[in-house]
Formats: structure tokens, C-alpha cells, sequence
């Protein structure tokens, strides 16, 4: 059987470019929005049921090459000790930001912890457990929500795990929410190198915890999203953020497909790049902001994923389907392409437009 998604993860030839796309399940679907008039966001990712059904959505109305599990990056603060809530307009806040070194040695110290078997064998893809035990302290539903989908999931189409980087999850730790200059998250860096260090492991260790068993539950690749890594430096980025973000890649299977994913600072890929080098498996995402095939060009060895700027599915069909050509073009011959935009879906999108992207991909010769 192929499968086109992990075949372009491994460097191998495909019969057409693979696509996902980030967002792909979300605001802009009206199925999604019936179930928020009765759901809240949270209550839809703590119903496994609901939120398979909704992981699932974009594989059958678009026919992409893999679903990404419907969830959060911040689910994973609430076991850590680190409670958050949705506002009205559905921006998250931290219910207590972390200012001090007494609430960083309040968090949990033994990541989630991994109960019954051990989530480090790797991928099941017909969605169940080698012993049938393995679960995280405080995060069974997201594993139940990827069993779920796995089962209900066409075996060609992959399924995607993910989880929210150190550097990002420890912003909205110590901002509260999101931030323009994000300063209190900089002062607390720069200030205490020790209590940024203890505050980065904690949440490195459970990010292993949580993607390892997302592996062991169904997931064939994970994501590691750094949505706000942008604002750094990269002196900023080696110091602070590169030892936590390689001992994460470390910990992952060698070959399970692994996406590094940061977005706003083009200068920060080669760094990126080093802290998610492993022998094989790694994949480097790259939002809009760079020419794919140079950069490409530059880590030969991995494959990559991006990059349409996602307003072009704005911009009209016409538009949108010369920006993509201009991508598919650039990466004609290069093995490991993976079609993506350059951030998420955004919500005034429409689904029949969302819908010509992906059958443009898959049509291109």
C-alpha cells in the first residue's frame, strides 16, 4: 500500500505531491461551527468522539493526504498544573502566569506521567495499543480522539500528532496569553537563566511523554509547533530554547516522521534545523516568508514542507492556483515535498476554495 504522506517524509518517490494543511479542520468548515453552537472548544477536544469526527472532516470533504488530531497545544498545561481558560472570543489565557521561581517549581516535575505500557515502541497504525494500558496522566481523551481517528482513518491517509513547543508553551506561561513583544516572557529568559532552564525542561519532558504516546496510540508523524519562536535572536534561540528542542527530537523514534515548525524569523532555520537533526525522520516546515526550493537546497538530506502564503486562497482561485504552481514548479525533481501552507487556515476561508488547493496539488504534473 502507498503512503504518499510518509513515502515524501522518507525522501522516497511519490505519484503526486503529498498535502495537509494546517487549520485544515477548524472555523472555516460549517460542520465545525454547528458543533461549536453546542459545544465550547475545550468541551469538543475532551469528546474523543467529536473531536475524531471533526480530525476526520478534511480527509473526507478534501481528500488530503493526512489528518491532523483535532486538539490544543495548551491541553497539556492543564496536568502540568498550569489551569487556562478560552475568553469569549475564543483567545486562550493562563489562569495564574508565572512570574516567579516558586510557581516554576510548582509545576509538575515528572512530566505527565506514562501509565501502563510504555509509549516509546513507536506507531500503531490500526489504532491500538501493543498492551492495550498506555495513557498520560491527564491527557487519555487526546489519545482516545487519535485511537478513534486511526480506526475510522483510510490506511493510505497518515495521521499526525502534535504538541506546542517549549519556547512557545513557556510564553503563554509567563504572558498569560498572546503578546505583541511578548517582554515578561524576554525579562523572565534574559533575567534568570536558571528558572527559564527549569521552567523549559519541565515542559520538554512532558512533551516527550505526550508525543510518545500519541505515537503508541495511532499517530504516524508528529508536529512540533513554534508558533512564537519568531521573536528571538538566534544567539537567543542557541542559549535558551536549542537544548530543549533537540532533546525532544532525540527522544522521538528514530525514522517516525517528526516536523520542526517555527514561524516569523527565517534566520532561525539553520539553528532550528541542528536542534531537530536526527539520522532520519526529521522534517522542516517553513511558513511563507522564504523561496522553498533555497532553502530546500540547503538541508538536502530531510524532507520539507510549505509554504503558500495562506492568504492566496483569498485571493481567488485563479491566484491561488499561480501561487501554488510557482511552489510545485520550484520543487519539481526534489524529493520530499510535502504541500503546505505557510500558517493555518484561516477562518473567513471557504471550503470550495480550501478544496481546489488540494486537488490542484494533487493534479499537478
Amino acid at each position: 500500500m502507498s503512503h504518499t504522506f510518509l513515502n515524501a517524509c522518507a525522501m522516497q518517490p511519490t505519484d503526486h505531491t503529498p498535502i495537509w494543511l494546517m487549520r485544515q479542520a477548524g472555523r472555516y468548515q460549517p460542520e465545525y461551527r454547528a458543533l461549536r453552537e453546542k459545544f465550547s472548544f475545550v468541551e469538543l477536544c475532551k469528546r474523543s468522539d467529536l473531536a475524531a469526527e471533526v480530525t476526520l472532516l478534511p480527509v473526507q470533504q478534501m481528500d488530503v493526504d493526512a489528518a491532523i488530531l483535532f486538539a490544543d497545544i495548551l491541553l497539556i498545561l492543564e496536568p502540568l498544573g498550569a489551569p487556562f481558560h478560552f475568553t469569549p472570543d475564543d483567545g486562550p489565557r493562563v489562569n495564574q502566569p508565572i512570574r516567579t521561581a516558586a510557581q516554576v517549581d510548582a509545576l509538575a516535575t515528572d512530566g505527565l506521567r506514562m501509565g501502563g505500557g510504555s509509549a516509546a515502541s513507536g506507531s500503531a497504525r490500526d489504532g491500538s495499543a501493543d498492551d492495550g494500558s498506555a495513557g498520560v496522566r491527564g491527557l487519555d481523551y487526546v489519545l482516545e480522539t487519535l485511537r478513534l481517528t486511526r480506526a475510522a482513518l483510510p490506511k493510505e491517509k497518515a495521521l499526525i500528532g502534535f504538541a506546542g513547543a517549549p519556547f512557545t508553551l513557556a510564553s503563554y506561561l509567563i504572558e498569560g496569553g498572546g503578546s505583541k513583544h511578548y517582554a515578561h516572557a524576554k525579562r523572565f529568559m534574559w533575567e534568570d537563566p536558571s528558572r527559564w532552564h527549569a521552567l523549559m525542561e519541565r515542559i520538554s519532558d512532558a512533551t516527550i511523554t505526550y508525543l510518545l504516546a500519541q505515537l503508541h496510540a495511532g499517530a504516524d508523524a508528529v508536529q512540533l509547533f513554534d508558533s512564537w519562536v519568531g521573536v528571538l535572536s538566534e544567539q537567543d534561540y542557541r542559549t535558551f530554547v536549542f537544548p530543549h528542542t533537540q532533546k525532544i527530537f532525540a527522544a522521538l523514534p528514530e525514522g517516525v516522521p517528526a516536523i520542526q515548525f517555527g514561524t516569523g524569523n527565517p534566520l532561525l532555520y539553520p539553528a532550528m534545523f541542528e536542534a531537530a537533526r536526527r539520522d532520519k525522520g526529521t522534517v522542516m516546515g517553513f511558513d511563507w516568508r522564504v523561496d522553498l526550493r533555497q532553502w530546500a537546497d540547503k538541508f538536502p538530506s530531510v524532507a520539507v514542507q510549505g509554504n503558500l502564503d495562506p492568504v492566496a486562497i483569498l485571493s481567488g482561485q485563479g491566484v491561488m492556483r499561480a501561487q501554488a504552481t510557482r511552489i510545485l514548479e520550484s520543487m519539481r525533481g526534489r524529493p520530499g515535498h510535502i504541500f503546505n501552507l505557510g500558517h493555518g487556515i484561516m477562518p473567513n476561508m471557504q471550503v470550495d476554495d480550501v478544496r481546489a488547493l488540494v486537488d490542484h496539488v494533487h493534479s499537478f504534473q
